[in-house]
């Protein structure tokens, strides 16, 4: 099986406790009870961003660990606006099979094929408090999306297999849009896209359901109540 949760804000490796704010109570071991409760060794778990508050690689390795080791599946980790940690490809490759991390992998300009879909994804950008959006970032970010689809194609085997597609930021929030992403997912035929970043007050103005032939769905941590959610 197959499931996905995002902004497990780990603290191992730093001070910078999550259960100051409201709802966040013990939310490591909520975490760690729901997910061990259903999901086995042989599932796989989607991370959409925002994994350690780590600021350097080697920072992380606490919080890497516990993912590794403490929660059960193989991990396929999305990068976050807070994974300030998260080096090159090799560089935190070559992290994780030095410390022994087994079941990590990250997407990063790639594509992985589980079961019976194609994961593919990004951290994505949007405007946020009104600031104008940085197009050199928002550039960025939908070439990195469009490397990971294009290879996510390769995989789909002439639409064998599901595209599904992962981001860490909304690519729809109210009346923001990130239209180069969006786009993007059209010009895939990407059907779902599962994001997170959204906390406290502004998940209630998260889009869970179908816009324009998409079904979008919010999974941050306590979006969904420290639970992954199943996707197959």
């Amino acid at each position: 099986m197959i499931y996905t949760i995002g902004d497990l804000h780990l603290s191992f490796g730093c001070d910078k406790p999550m259960d100051i704010f409201s709802g966040w109570t013990n939310y490591v071991e909520r975490l760690q009870n729901n997910w061990n409760s259903k999901i086995t060794d042989d599932d796989t778990v989607i991370l959409p961003g925002d994994h350690s508050w780590a600021m350097k690689l080697e920072d992380s390795r606490n919080d890497l660990e516990f993912i590794d080791k403490e929660l059960n599946g193989k991990k396929i980790l999305v990068k976050g606006n807070h994974d300030l940690w998260w080096a090159t490809m090799k560089k935190v490759t070559d992290f994780t099979n030095e410390n022994g991390f087994s079941t990590l992998s990250f997407l990063f300009n790639n594509a992985y094929l589980v079961e019976d879909i194609v994961i593919c994804g990004t951290r994505g950008w949007i405007r946020e408090n009104g600031e104008p959006a940085d197009q050199k970032v928002l550039n960025r970010e939908a070439g990195r999306l469009e490397m990971s689809l294009q290879a996510g194609m390769k995989l789909a085997k002439d639409g064998k297999h599901e595209i599904v597609a992962f981001i860490h930021y909304p690519p729809i929030y109210g009346t923001e849009e990130n239209t180069p992403i969006i786009e993007l997912l059209h010009k895939y035929g990407v059907k779902r896209c599962y994001y997170a970043h959204l906390h406290g007050y502004s998940i209630k103005g998260a889009l869970n359901g179908e816009r324009d032939g998409i079904n979008y769905k919010l999974v941050s941590a306590d979006g969904v109540g420290f639970d992954p959610v199943k996707i197959i």
